[in-house]
């Protein structure tokens, strides 16, 4: 059975561990097959999903309403200040824009909400007719930051122009050009959080943890960020990053540009939250900080796991899919499916890369499929053969798990409640277990 339903062009893209149909390695970091159906989004999604949760922030789609419909207010990002960014604009480019271009337009959109709003950040997106009709988005926004005395910032993101992935490193980009202005103020020695997106308030219990440690978070980006605490990031001491797929190069440019060191860090789980925590305490090599992280790590990770316990006895022996947008995530999924008693069968990202892979290779059991930008055949196919129990992933994959009739659970953006730290471990147990040992299964099945 292993490797049906697969295209001949897809089948790199798809390792079994320790079986005679993988040689152990993995294709990724590429592009979509062409017909494959993949369940990436686009490169602009990529990079409005980064930069939407910047929470005073005006975003102008350069490009059919559609595009902006598509992005519309779609993270749980929570904010402790201005919900403007929950908004969307576009230009809303027409065929006699497109005929005879709409640069004029976009600057009209630029004049309209400098008039309306007093603005201090835009970012102005050029979408995939833009990238055709050629536009030039630059000049405009050069010429509105000349004029109003304010940073508005051009992301060239044409859909069809690479993966998500891009996405993510043009939005890193879109940053850097706004905080590099800054990158000379005095160094505080504090943390910028980087790659958390609040999702359900994920943000505010991370910045908790490192508070009860004793350390002083300077910026957060971009989950509740806006334009004054993002210009103030340069002057952190240690960079943490949450989400690797969309941030590593971000931090990375920081490193190489601004003298900022970063680690990776994932909050998902009992085993990588109190890892991080210790990591982030000795990085900054306080001797206070490392104690109050090892008395804090001990004391909540003994009540997470007694909280578990009590749910095991439901939970042991179930199999579990997780298809996810980036390797960090899976990575923390499958310890905290191996937390609760439950076998990882297949695991699958959007836009992992391979030393994520190397991981997930080394931690998932036998005969684990492990597959790079799946599409819903091959996840069905798989979740069939494994005998798969629940399936972890997002909006895209519910209906399909639903229609196998396989327990599911929402790990995306657009969720509502957290599921990072000790708190997100209880969240996300409580749901596993509903969704798994609900009745309505023996009615699906029988």
């Amino acid at each position: 059975m292993q490797g049906a339903k697969i295209l001949d062009e897809r089948k790199d893209f798809i390792m079994f561990k320790d079986s005679c149909c993988g040689d152990g390695k993995i294709n990724c970091e590429k592009e979509s097959v062409s017909g494959a159906v993949s369940q990436r989004a686009c490169v602009y999604c990529g990079a409005r999903v980064v930069l939407n949760p910047i929470t005073d922030a005006f975003h102008i789609v350069h490009g059919p309403i559609g595009c902006a419909s598509y992005t519309w207010d779609i993270r749980g990002s929570l904010s402790s200040g201005s919900e403007l960014y929950r908004n969307s604009f576009s230009t809303d480019l027409r065929e006699e824009d497109i005929i005879f271009g709409g640069a004029k337009k976009l600057a009209a959109a630029i004049d309209e909400i400098v008039e309306k709003n007093s603005p201090k950040l835009i970012f102005v997106y050029a979408t995939c007719i833009v990238g055709v009709i050629g536009d030039d988005v630059e000049a405009v926004c050069r010429k509105a930051e000349e004029k109003y005395k304010i940073r508005v910032i051009p992301v060239k993101a044409p859909g069809f122009s690479g993966t998500k992935s891009l996405g993510y490193k043009l939005a890193c980009d879109a940053i850097m050009e706004l905080i590099l202005p800054h990158k000379d103020i005095p160094k505080t020695g504090g943390i910028n959080i980087i790659g958390d997106f609040n999702l359900a308030g994920e943000m505010w219990i991370i910045k908790n943890y490192l508070n009860a440690i004793g350390l002083n978070t300077v910026s957060t980006i971009t989950g509740d960020a806006n334009y004054e605490s993002l210009i103030k990031a340069p002057s952190a001491g240690l960079n943490i990053v949450q989400c690797a797929g969309s941030s590593v190069y971000l931090a990375k440019r920081m490193e190489e540009e601004m003298g900022i060191p970063f680690i990776k860090v994932s909050f998902f789980g009992i085993e990588d939250t109190t890892n991080s925590i210790l990591r982030i305490a000795h990085a900054i090599g306080d001797e206070n900080a490392i104690k109050r992280a090892e008395e804090f790590t001990k004391e909540r990770s003994a009540r997470a796991k007694e909280f578990i316990s009590k749910y095991k006895p439901k939970l042991e022996g179930k199999k579990a899919a997780i298809y996810v947008g980036g390797g960090f995530k899976a990575i923390s999924l499958i310890r905290q499916f191996n937390e609760m008693g439950i076998k990882t069968v297949m695991v699958g990202t959007q836009t992992g890369k391979k030393d994520e892979y190397e991981i997930i290779a080394k931690i998932v059991e036998k005969d684990t499929v492990v597959l790079d930008d799946a599409n819903p055949s091959e996840l069905e196919a798989f979740m069939k053969e494994k005998g798969a129990d629940i399936l972890v992933g997002g909006v895209k994959e519910r209906p399909l798990a639903y229609k196998l009739g396989i327990a599911f659970c929402d790990h995306n953006h657009e969720r509502k409640h957290a599921l990072a730290g000790y708190e997100g471990v209880e969240n996300f147990t409580k749901e596993v277990n509903l969704s798994l040992n609900s009745p309505v299964w023996g009615y699906v099945k029988g």
